[in-house]
């Protein structure tokens, strides 16, 4: 009797077993088809708000207040035909950059320089350029404050680490020192109205650089004024052409004043179907200066004009000529010729070897050659067309 009463209960649960497996099987589609309704809902609402435009709005991020921070070194080596150690190779700069919207009125822009100095091979700590910038200052103005590069020509305002060649050409190094016109002031710009031009107007003041050949910082109340104005014109849709015309005036180390007139010239070709693998560009400009040493006056005149050609996709050839007058006598001229050939790996690396000679008309000529290695980590903005 005990063995029949456990065959009924066998009966008895065996049904329960395959119902209550079936019934689960059963209420897993159900939920399998209801948890992918809503996940079809979610991504349907995701789609939709990824095509709503963003506001044009600039403001820093919600989850970090923290700056752009990049790092920029300069390794090089160089060859100087007329030096008592003629081979030498050293890490010429390391450029650290913090940038950052600091609310949507004003942005923040500083670059701090650990550089060698060529004679005592030291390194020295510099701010480069540390300066404010307004973004929404009506009629299309903005005004910038701090110390920063002023706006002579093209290769003032950019930094030597982003130039196609390794050394400063000699009539910008006569005129302006191999830090160029880099000081403390306020600078304000206008973008004029006009349609089928681009035009720029900038007007500056800053204190005086110290290391200027031209300009000196005094005890005397002048400041330094410059004005500039840029033209650029879109050619078709492979090439452009710019225009601009400095003038600067401003106290010398000599108690006088020095008046600079320059004016630029830049033509850039890059095709539309090509332009990852050929470009070239052409770019020049002339400075004229007028100086009054202790009742005295010195013209002279100066000029550099650079042809870049891409040979492919990441090699580039740049050719330049230098004609420069010193500002204090004319009748010493110097006249050089370089060649520089550049691999761009990427937009964080690249390698450049330069060889150049000069000409001198009071001394002997010589020959140099450089080689840098320029490498970034972290963020890098774009550098200016």
């Amino acid at each position: 009797m005990k063995k029949i009463h456990n065959y009924h209960l066998l009966y008895f649960i065996t049904p329960l077993i395959f119902f209550v497996l079936f019934s689960g099987k059963a209420f897993a589609q159900v939920d399998s088809t209801a948890t992918d309704s809503l996940l079809l809902k979610q991504i349907e609402q995701q789609m939709g708000n990824d095509q709503k435009q963003p506001p044009a709005q600039q403001k820093r991020s919600g989850i970090s207040t923290n700056p752009d921070i990049g790092v920029v070194a300069d390794f090089g080596a160089s060859y100087l035909s007329t030096a008592k150690r003629k081979v030498d190779a050293y890490l010429n700069e390391t450029e650290v950059s913090f940038q950052s919207v600091v609310d949507p009125y004003i942005r923040a822009d500083f670059f701090v320089s650990f550089s060698r100095d060529p004679e005592t091979h030291k390194y020295g700590v510099d701010v480069e350029e540390g300066y404010l910038t307004t973004l929404s200052l009506p009629y299309k103005l903005q005004l910038k404050a701090g110390k920063f590069k002023e706006a002579l020509g093209r290769i003032n305002t950019v930094h030597a680490h982003a130039l196609p060649f390794i050394d400063l050409p000699n009539a910008y190094v006569n005129y302006f020192g191999e830090e160029g016109l880099n000081d403390e002031g306020a600078s304000i710009s206008w973008l004029l109205p006009t349609k089928k031009v681009y035009q720029e107007l900038i007007f500056q003041a800053t204190a005086g650089n110290s290391q200027s050949p031209s300009f000196h910082r005094g005890d005397s109340a002048g400041f330094t004024y410059l004005a500039h104005l840029k033209n650029f014109f879109t050619l078709n849709e492979n090439s452009t052409l710019e225009l601009g015309i400095t003038g600067i005036t401003g106290p010398n180390a000599a108690s006088g004043n020095t008046n600079i007139l320059a004016g630029d010239l830049t033509y850039k070709w890059k095709p539309v179907k090509m332009n990852t693998y050929k470009s070239l560009t052409w770019q020049s400009e002339f400075f004229y200066s007028n100086a009054k040493y202790s009742g005295t006056a010195s013209n002279s005149f100066g000029l550099y004009s650079f042809l870049q050609y891409q040979l492919a996709k990441r090699w580039f050839m740049t050719g330049r000529y230098d004609y420069a007058q010193k500002p204090y006598d004319k009748s010493i001229v110097e006249q050089a010729y370089s060649v520089t050939a550049g691999w761009y790996a990427t937009e964080f690396q690249k390698i450049e070897l330069e060889g150049k000679t000069t000409n001198l008309n009071v001394d002997p000529g010589y020959n140099q050659v450089w080689l840098r290695w320029i490498f970034v980590i972290g963020a890098h903005g774009a550098h200016q067309y």
